[in-house]
């Protein structure tokens, strides 16, 4: 275990030092080192909370998922009143906290891995059945996704969804009980798609860039520029130009381009294989976690690094349609950057935690409680 720890620690401090390094040259051309000292911050707060949930037991939360869960929808649905949401590009995301500006849905993305965990850990016995399996934890998951989908945030939306999928699956759900309704969100999600003329053109210019390169797909087509022009090797730290208004988001969702026009491809493969042995290595703690919540909750949270990153690099390359979701602990963006490394500190206290010899047990009875997220005794 202790190898998994150390690799994943390396992985994600190399991550975040890279980005600070490629965001403070990104910005430098145009905004100087505000962004810089605006990531150091919320990187700071972040490893504050990382050190606290890697000394607090995670399975504590188990006990706290439903106040957490209720938390978390409160905050999703007070985002979303005029005059305390911020609203910004006809989005409303946004608390403002002064100097900051806060993401609920980025809360809400732990929120509800904590809370699909204790409750299959809860009902591990019985995850099977229609009613545990897929309607009770689909009822809330429609309440957070609905809300999420409002503000409107179609990449988090998206990436929740699949993320909560994946936990039921590992729970023990019924795959075939999971399978229809989620075609069903998929079809209700692609007919909101259809009917949204932002998103629309977005498709319309992933599907013919050549046509769109000038508009709607003006920042992917450079972004392919800046990989492209990279090469092996790069142009060198603080000499790409595609930085220079030719992709507005170089310092946030595109920051992987950045990454291979100054230091080439091979940079952008060792970003790779970073989030690669992330994965590999919250997968193994979660394995040997010993703990049916520790499995479920390190195997969401590592699903949440693994998928952001991979549609993230996805849609920077043009391999998927723009999804406007940040490259975890590289990408400029406070709250994902404090919930990311608060998620690192989980896992990491899943491992510090785990009883390498004991496999986790389902329970033998499944009581019945007030609280549908507590511990069966």
């Amino acid at each position: 275990m202790k190898w998994a720890t150390t690799i994943l620690v390396a992985a994600v401090a190399g991550l975040m030092a890279l980005g600070m390094v490629i965001l403070y040259s990104a910005s430098m051309a145009q905004t100087g080192p505000r962004y810089l000292l605006m990531q150091m911050a919320w990187g700071g707060l972040g490893l504050l909370a990382c050190m606290a949930a890697t000394v607090v037991d995670y399975r504590r939360l188990q006990t706290f998922a439903w106040p957490l869960l209720a938390v978390t929808l409160l905050l999703l649905i007070l985002v979303l009143i005029p005059g305390i949401g911020v609203e910004r590009n006809g989005a409303r995301r946004w608390f403002n906290l002064g100097p900051m500006h806060f993401q609920p849905s980025e809360l809400a993305k732990v929120g509800l891995i904590v809370a699909l965990a204790a409750y299959g850990a809860r009902f591990q016995a019985r995850m099977h059945e229609l009613k545990r399996g897929l309607l009770i934890p689909g009822i809330v998951l429609a309440v957070a996704l609905g809300l999420i989908f409002r503000e409107p945030d179609f990449g988090t939306t998206l990436l929740l969804a699949a993320v909560s999928v994946m936990v039921l699956l590992v729970a023990g759900a019924d795959w075939r009980y999971l399978v229809p309704p989620a075609l069903a969100g998929a079809a209700l999600f692609a007919l909101a798609v259809f009917n949204d003329p932002v998103r629309m053109k977005r498709i319309m210019a992933f599907l013919h860039p050549d046509e769109h390169k000038a508009d709607a797909g003006f920042q992917a087509y450079h972004a392919m520029l800046a990989l492209g022009s990279g090469g092996t090797t790069g142009l060198g730290l603080g000499n790409g130009r595609q930085k220079l208004g030719f992709v507005p988001e170089h310092h946030t969702d595109f920051i992987f381009s950045i990454v291979g026009e100054e230091l080439g491809v091979a940079a952008t493969l060792a970003v790779v294989v970073a989030f690669m042995a992330i994965v590999a290595c919250g997968l193994f703690i979660s394995w040997r976690s010993g703990n049916r919540f520790g499995q479920l909750l390190g195997c969401g949270l590592t699903f949440l690094i693994g998928l952001q990153a991979f549609i993230n690099i996805g849609v920077v390359t043009s391999a998927l349609p723009n999804k406007g979701l940040p490259l975890p602990f590289m990408s400029y963006g406070g709250s994902s950057l404090f919930v990311m490394l608060g998620v690192v500190g989980l896992l990491l206290s899943i491992a510090s935690r785990a009883s390498e010899s004991a496999p986790a047990q389902a329970p033998s009875t499944v009581a019945v409680s007030e609280n549908p997220f507590a511990e069966a005794p």
